[in-house]
C-alpha cells in the first residue's frame, strides 16, 4: 500500500522502499523525482530553484498534486498497481502523459531501477503509454530529416554534429525534460515512450502542460533559463575556413573584404594555429603580432575569433602540470590516450571548476591580453577516438551517468571568465550542447557536416530541434565541413544554395575543409594541421561572388528584425528559427514540414535543397496571409505554392504584410 505524505509545494509517495516525490517546479509544470531505495537527492543537473506553491489531496487510496493548468493523479486500487500509476492532465482534463499500464499478470514496470556493480547506481528505463495521434519536437540536434520524432529512437549521447538536449514538446499540450545528464536513449514508440539512462541514482524529469508551443517553451526557459542578449556583432555575416595559418593570411582576407566594402563581423582563426594543442597561445612563427593583427581588423569593424581545444597534447608545456593537478578527465583502464589527432591527447575536465579556471586563466592571458575576446570552442562533445563511454570518468561522475554534461560546463567556464574579466558575456561558438548551455551564451554549430545537399537538408530540422530543445543560437558550416572543391560548378551551387539558407539562420558563419588542401610546416620542418583552398566569397567564380555578397547585404538589411527576435529569444526563450506549427499549432499540415522553416514570426524561408531545382513547392500556414518577397504576389494562408527560385533566389513569404523591406531585394 502507497504512503502518501504532503508538502507545501510536493506529494510524496512511499511504497516498500521506493521513494517518490511530485513537485511544483515552475508555471503549470512538474519535476518527478523517485529513488528505488535511500533518500532522494533534490539537487539539479538544469533545472533552475523556483518557489512554487501546489494544491495537494489525498483520499481513498488516491492522491492529486495541481500546479496551475497540470494535474497529476496517482492511485493505487488495483492489486496489480500497488505502486501507483502517474497520470498528468490539463486543465481541460486531457490527458497529456501516463505511466505505463502495469498489463496485470504482466507486471510490467513504468519505473525499472536495475542495480549496477559497485552500488549506488542503476540502468534506469521509464516507460509510458505512446501516443500514436500525437507529434513530437525537439531533443537536440541529430542528423536526420525528421521533423515529427514519434516513432523514432534516438541516443542521449554527445557526438561530433550531435548534441543531445533531451527536452520535446507535443501536439497534445506538454512538455518533457529527461533531467538526467546519463548516457542513454529514447524511443517514441507508438505503443511505448521509453527513457533510458545507462547509469543514475535516480529517476528524475520535468513535465509542463501548455496551450500553445509559445507557452511550452516560456515555461521551459523560465526553468532551465535563456540566451543572453545577442550583440551586434553575432547578426552580420562571419567569415571563416580551416584555415587561415598565419598572420599574414588573416591580414590579407581582411584587407580585401574591406576593399570591397563587404561587411565582416567575425573573422576566425581555425585550429593548431598554436604550437602544440593544450599550450592555448599563438605559435610565434606563423602569428608574430596578434596585437597588431587585431587592432588591424577592429579599425575594419572586424572581431577576431580563434578556436580553443579541451585536448592537451602529451608534449603541451601544459600537460604535465595540468596532470598533476588532477584537472585532466581520468582512463579507467588502458593508457591515457582519449584522441589521437596530431599526438596523444587527453581532454581537460570541464566538470571540474579548477580545470575551467586554469584554462581561462591561460585564454585570456594569451588571448585577451591581444585584444582577442571571441572564442571558438571546438571538440566540445568531447570527441574521444572511441566514444567508449564506459571508460572515462569526469570530476562530476562516471561518464555514463554524467557524460552529457560536457559541452555545458565547457562553455560555462568561458561564460563565467568573460562575466569576471569583462563584466558581459559574448557569444561562444561550441560545438555541442546540452540543457542549460544557452544561459552561458552558447551558440551551437552543427559539427563536420559533408558538403552534400543531404547533408543541406538535415541542418534544416537539425536547427529546428535545437530551437525547441531550447537552444535559439543555432549554426552551420555554409557550404559543408567536408570537401567542396571551389572551381567545381556542382559545389559552386550547392554553396549557393548553403549560403542562401546561412543569411536567414539564427547566425550566418561560412566555414569549410575546401580541397585542394596545403601542407603547412612549422619553423623546425615538423608538419602540422594542412590549409584548405580558399573559402572567401571571391573564391568561386565572379556569378556565385555577386550571388553571394546579394546574401550579406540582405542579411545586413534584417538586423533591425533580428535584434526583435533576439530580444524574445533572450527573454522568452523562443526560438529564432521556428517550425512552421511553433506560430500555427492549430494547422496540422505545418506539423510535418520538415524543409521550411519561419525566421521569427514573420519571414517564411523555403530554401532550396537539391540540385537542379530552380523551383519548389512551399506550404503556406492557414492564419495568415502571405506575400511573396520576391514578386509581391499575395496568397492565403492553408495552401500550397509553387514558387520560382532562379540561382540568385529562393522562396521567401512574409506574413501578413510585415517586413517590407524584403520586398524586391530577392
Amino acid at each position: 500500500m502507497t504512503i502518501f505524505t504532503k508538502g507545501p509545494n510536493y506529494l510524496e509517495c512511499q511504497n516498500n522502499n521506493e521513494r517518490l516525490r511530485i513537485i511544483a517546479w515552475g508555471q503549470n509544470s512538474f519535476r518527478v523525482v523517485a529513488t528505488p531505495t535511500g533518500p532522494l537527492d533534490l539537487a539539479c543537473s538544469a533545472l533552475l530553484p523556483t518557489d512554487t506553491a501546489a494544491t495537494v489531496t489525498v483520499a481513498d487510496g488516491q492522491a492529486t498534486i495541481t500546479n496551475g493548468t497540470l494535474r497529476c493523479v496517482i492511485e493505487n486500487h488495483d492489486c496489480w498497481d500497488r505502486p501507483g500509476r502517474l497520470r498528468f492532465y490539463n486543465a481541460a482534463g486531457d490527458l497529456l502523459l501516463e505511466e505505463l499500464n502495469p498489463g496485470g499478470a504482466l507486471q510490467r514496470q513504468a519505473r525499472r531501477f536495475e542495480p549496477l556493480s559497485g552500488g549506488g547506481q542503476y540502468a534506469l528505463t521509464a516507460s509510458f503509454a505512446g501516443q500514436p495521434a500525437a507529434h513530437f519536437a525537439g531533443m537536440g540536434q541529430y542528423q536526420q530529416t525528421i521533423a515529427d520524432l514519434n516513432g523514432t529512437t534516438l541516443e542521449l549521447a554527445q557526438r561530433n554534429s550531435q548534441a543531445s538536449v533531451p527536452f520535446n514538446l507535443t501536439s497534445t499540450g506538454s512538455g518533457f525534460l529527461w533531467h538526467t545528464p546519463a548516457v542513454g536513449s529514447v524511443t517514441f514508440g507508438k505503443n511505448v515512450i521509453e527513457w533510458h539512462a545507462q547509469a543514475t541514482a535516480q529517476l528524475d524529469y520535468w513535465i509542463t502542460a501548455g496551450d500553445t508551443p509559445a507557452q511550452i517553451e516560456a515555461q521551459y526557459s523560465a526553468v532551465v533559463g535563456q540566451a543572453p542578449m545577442m550583440p551586434d556583432y553575432g547578426l552580420g555575416f562571419w567569415q571563416s575556413k580551416l584555415r587561415y595559418a598565419t598572420q599574414a593570411d588573416v591580414l590579407a582576407v581582411a584587407r580585401k573584404y574591406h576593399e570591397l566594402k563587404i561587411p565582416v563581423s567575425v573573422l576566425v582563426i581555425d585550429y593548431y594555429h598554436w604550437p602544440r594543442c593544450g599550450d592555448y597561445r599563438f605559435d610565434p612563427h606563423f602569428f608574430p603580432d596578434p596585437a597588431a593583427m587585431a587592432e588591424e581588423c577592429a579599425r575594419y569593424g572586424i572581431k577576431l575569433m580563434v578556436s580553443v581545444w579541451p585536448q592537451i597534447d602529451e608534449r603541451s608545456e601544459n600537460y604535465a602540470d595540468m596532470r598533476e593537478r588532477g584537472l585532466l578527465v581520468h582512463t579507467n583502464h588502458g593508457l591515457p590516450v582519449q584522441m589521437k589527432f596530431h599526438g596523444n591527447n587527453e581532454f581537460y575536465d570541464a566538470t571540474n571548476p579548477a580545470a575551467r579556471h586554469y584554462v581561462w586563466d591561460k585564454v585570456q592571458k594569451n588571448y585577451g591580453a591581444h585584444g582577442i575576446h571571441l572564442f571558438w570552442l571546438d571538440e566540445a562533445e568531447p570527441e574521444f577516438s572511441t566514444y567508449d563511454f564506459a571508460n572515462y570518468t569526469y570530476y562530476a561522475g562516471n561518464v555514463l551517468s554524467t557524460g552529457n554534461l560536457y559541452p555545458r560546463e565547457y562553455v560555462r567556464g568561458f561564460y563565467e571568465g568573460e562575466i569576471a574579466a569583462n563584466g558581459h558575456p559574448e557569444v561562444n561558438l561550441v560545438r555541442c550542447a546540452w540543457v542549460g548551455s544557452q544561459r552561458y551564451g552558447a551558440l551551437v554549430w552543427s559539427g563536420d557536416i559533408h558538403s552534400t545537399f543531404q547533408d543541406l537538408r538535415n541542418q534544416i530540422s537539425a536547427g529546428l530541434h535545437m530551437g525547441i530543445a531550447g537552444i535559439p543560437w543555432w549554426t552551420t558550416d555554409i557550404g559543408g565541413f567536408h570537401g567542396g572543391r571551389p572551381d567545381d560548378p556542382a559545389f559552386r551551387e550547392l554553396l549557393v544554395r548553403w549560403f542562401q539558407f546561412g543569411a536567414f539562420s539564427p547566425v550566418m558563419r561560412i566555414h569549410g575543409a575546401r580541397q585542394p588542401m596545403t601542407k603547412v610546416y612549422k619553423a623546425d620542418g615538423e608538419e602540422t594541421e594542412a590549409a584548405g583552398a580558399p573559402n572567401e566569397v571571391w573564391s568561386f567564380g565572379p556569378e556565385v561572388e555577386k550571388i553571394l555578397t546579394k546574401f550579406i547585404r540582405i542579411r545586413a538589411l534584417l538586423k533591425p528584425y533580428l535584434e526583435k527576435v533576439m530580444t524574445a529569444a533572450h527573454e522568452t526563450g523562443a526560438p529564432v528559427m521556428r517550425p512552421l506549427f511553433y506560430e500555427f499549432p492549430n494547422d496540422q499540415a505545418a506539423w510535418p514540414v520538415n524543409d521550411q522553416f519561419l525566421l521569427g514570426a514573420d519571414i517564411l524561408v523555403a530554401p532550396i535543397v537539391h540540385a537542379g531545382d530552380r523551383q519548389r513547392e512551399v506550404y503556406l500556414p492557414a492564419g495568415a496571409e502571405w506575400t511573396d518577397a520576391r514578386t509581391g504576389q499575395h496568397y492565403a494562408g492553408g495552401q500550397r505554392v509553387a514558387a520560382a527560385a532562379p540561382l540568385d533566389s529562393l522562396p521567401v513569404f512574409l506574413r501578413d504584410g510585415r517586413q517590407t523591406e524584403l520586398q524586391g531585394r530577392l
